[in-house]
């Protein structure tokens, strides 16, 4: 079977960056799966990127499919044929649609009967004949919310498309998808290459275009631009601020990518960097640059399409763009600390957090009063978290804030050091929205710890209160975030906090502004149910997390602990046979229907199994009840494993179910007061 390479080109205007990658990828990923459902063997297959064209490469792609053998089966013979051995009207029917008579039908001899039989040989497809439906169907599903038409076409697509190539080794393939035809041309670089580049062969793709200054392969693409201003940065003495989603962005901007430096007046290094890197970075998709201590520098790293035979007329342009942007930020910097934030706690009464929930000004009384709460139980300094809670949402009424809706908190930070605050206070200011995102940082101190879970936990109490929780991908509040960000703050800063308690503190703050009687109830299980995709975030077995929500402990320092007593007993040997053993209890006492005892009683027991199994418990309680009580749940389950060997044997010599009711009852309570002890920590029945 002869193999060659195929190219599948679309060419368009310039395609969103931020879409770039993803609709390359399902580009790819439809086109692949069809090769695969279509049986069509090849080597290997990639694809390309840039601003104005989605590519395919396939390499060693089977020109032809396979000739298959299709077995058509027919009615059963009893019913082919008539009495007389006549073919019956179904039997001529189905040979008809198989373009044979019934006499040419084979048959089929099963357990089950006799039926006709037709062997087609089904011819297999060319490349040239499937590959322009399989264009059409993937561009089809492409993931496109926005749509647009052009000229006076009712062709749709995301960008205008002006060329299409399907290109079989060097056999150009008959098609058209989005009303263009399939042709050997390609776009070469908007301002580098003029006209159009004539494709020779599916295998000079990369090189032709290259020579026509278009890197066709993104991710080489990447890999240059990433060299490139690792060089530039060391180049300044420092290190450039890369993230991988503006690096992508990048990417998708530029077919001939050239990195060079711009620089910027140092009197804009007076004013915080952050609100200066957000808007190098979303507004100009720059690189700014940090010397070893963490300081910016007044230098900056772009990325542009254009090999300029002046390379400083481009630098020129770039530093011309960015000044007025930070002299907007300078401006709003110098403008904002005229006024405190103390002074602006009145204007947040002018702006709602929610219609049924009031304003910010009373959220921000209401998280005042949950931070001293908890910095009380924390024993930290009720009168800072008090007032940083007072002052947490003061920024948003700033001017910098308003232009640079990132900063919030952070430019709270700067503003209360201005003010002459409590660093604690000014602090807790920027840590209280933290973790914004999975695998963010937690606040630093008590106190931001204090008013990020006063903030969160009283948007979760005000939404649920108003009966408006989260429906399927549904959750303007982020509630599930907010959730997920208490559990992470109390268990990885060992905060010794009841989650239930604080939930209470926050209804009560609330007054009458709640109209759900269950508010308690359904914020808890809320929060309970982020612990699951919490430890599974961790690869803790959902049976281990199943048998400690079965307790559900609403403190996160407790449910850690139990997390890690359960997956440390799970790898006992004795795990599996106890679990099966509460399993077992569990369905017993399901069906008693009658009172156990207050104790086991040792006058009642008449089997030696029974006896020693008492005895083993009673020794292993002794020392189990102040590991209970210490909370120290590891130790306690290792303990109660040393009950194995005598529950076995209960279970071997003993017949649970006597006949005498007051010999059953107390066995009963024995097994009920041993299921009880493991049940103090976790629900060990469910684990696997």
């Amino acid at each position: 079977m002869t193999t060659d390479t195929l190219l599948i080109e679309l060419g368009t205007e310039e395609l969103p960056p931020a879409s770039l990658k993803t609709l390359a990828v399902t580009f790819y990923d439809q086109i692949k799966s069809q090769l695969d459902a279509a049986d069509l063997a090849y080597q290997d297959i990639t694809w390309f990127a840039t601003p104005r064209r989605l590519a395919i490469k396939v390499i060693a792609l089977q020109a032809c499919q396979q000739d298959k053998v299709v077995e058509k089966r027919g009615p059963a013979v009893n019913v082919a044929f008539d009495e007389n051995g006549e073919p019956s009207r179904a039997a001529q029917g189905w040979a008809k649609s198989n373009g044979i008579t019934v006499e040419q039908a084979q048959r089929l001899t099963t357990d089950k009967g006799e039926w006709l039989l037709h062997k087609a040989t089904v011819a297999g497809k060319t490349v040239a004949e499937l590959i322009p439906d399989m264009v059409k169907v993937a561009v089809n599903k492409l993931p496109i919310p926005k749509p647009m038409r052009w000229g006076a076409g009712r062709t749709q697509f995301i960008r205008p498309v002006h060329t299409l190539t399907l290109l079989f080794g060097e056999q150009l393939i008959a098609g058209e998808v989005l009303s263009v035809k399939s042709n050997v041309s390609s776009q070469g670089h908007r301002f580098h290459h003029h006209g159009l580049v004539t494709l020779t062969h599916a295998d000079n793709y990369e090189a032709q275009l290259k020579e026509a200054f278009v890197m066709v392969d993104y991710h080489a693409r990447q890999s240059l631009i990433s060299e490139q201003i690792e060089q530039a940065a060391k180049a300044l003495n420092g290190e450039a601020l890369v993230d991988q989603a503006l690096l992508d962005e990048v990417t998708a901007l530029v077919e001939w990518p050239v990195v060079l430096v711009g620089s910027f007046d140092e009197e804009f290094l007076q004013v915080p960097a952050e609100p200066l890197i957000y808007s190098m970075k979303d507004h100009q998709k720059y690189f700014p640059v940090q010397d070893a201590k963490g300081n910016l520098l007044n230098q900056f790293i772009f990325v542009t399409n254009i090999e300029s035979k002046d390379p400083s007329q481009v630098i020129k342009g770039n530093e011309k763009v960015i000044r007025p942007r930070l002299a907007d930020a300078e401006f709003f910097f110098k403008t904002d600390k005229k006024q405190t934030l103390e002074n602006r706690l009145a204007s947040l009464e002018s702006v709602l957090f929610q219609k049924q929930l009031g304003t910010l000004k009373e959220k921000s009384v209401r998280i005042a009063n949950l931070s001293s709460f908890i910095a009380a139980k924390l024993e930290e300094n009720v009168e800072h978290a008090h007032r940083a809670g007072l002052l947490c949402k003061t920024d948003l009424m700033s001017d910098m804030v308003l232009e640079f809706p990132q900063v919030q908190g952070t430019m709270g930070k700067y503003y209360a050091q201005h003010d002459g605050e409590p660093e604690a206070v000014a602090q807790a200011l920027e840590d209280q929205y933290r973790p914004r995102f999975s695998g963010d940082s937690l606040p630093q101190g008590n106190i931001g710890c204090a008013v990020a879970i006063a903030d969160k936990v009283d948007t979760l109490v005000g939404i649920f209160g108003i009966n408006q929780p989260p429906k399927g991908d549904k959750d303007p509040f982020a509630l599930r975030r907010a959730a997920i960000g208490i559990i992470r703050i109390i268990i990885e800063k060992g905060l010794a906090l009841d989650i239930a308690e604080i939930v209470q503190q926050a209804i009560d703050s609330y007054a009458d502004k709640l109209s759900n009687d269950n508010t308690l109830a359904d914020v808890i299980a809320f929060v309970m149910g982020r612990f699951r995709a919490y430890y599974q975030e961790q690869d803790i077995a959902v049976d281990i997390i199943q048998a400690v929500l079965a307790k559900s402990p609403t403190a996160p320092l407790d449910f850690e602990k139990r997390i890690k007593a359960v997956s440390h007993f799970r790898a006992l040997e004795e795990a599996s046979a106890l679990a099966a053993a509460n399993k077992r209890v569990g369905n017993i006492l399901a069906k008693f229907k009658g009172e156990l005892f207050s104790e086991f009683n040792v006058e009642l027991a008449t089997e030696d199994a029974e006896k020693a199994l008492a005895q083993a418990f009673t020794e292993v309680n002794s020392t189990v009840a102040p590991l209970l009580a210490a909370k120290d749940y590891q130790q306690a389950l290792t303990e109660l494993a040393l009950l194995k060997a005598p529950i076995d044997n209960f279970f071997d010599s003993v017949m649970v179910m006597a006949d005498d009711e007051q010999v059953k009852t107390n066995r009963l309570t024995l097994l009920n007061e041993i299921r009880n002890s493991f049940f103090a920590i976790a629900d060990i029945s469910v684990l696997q």
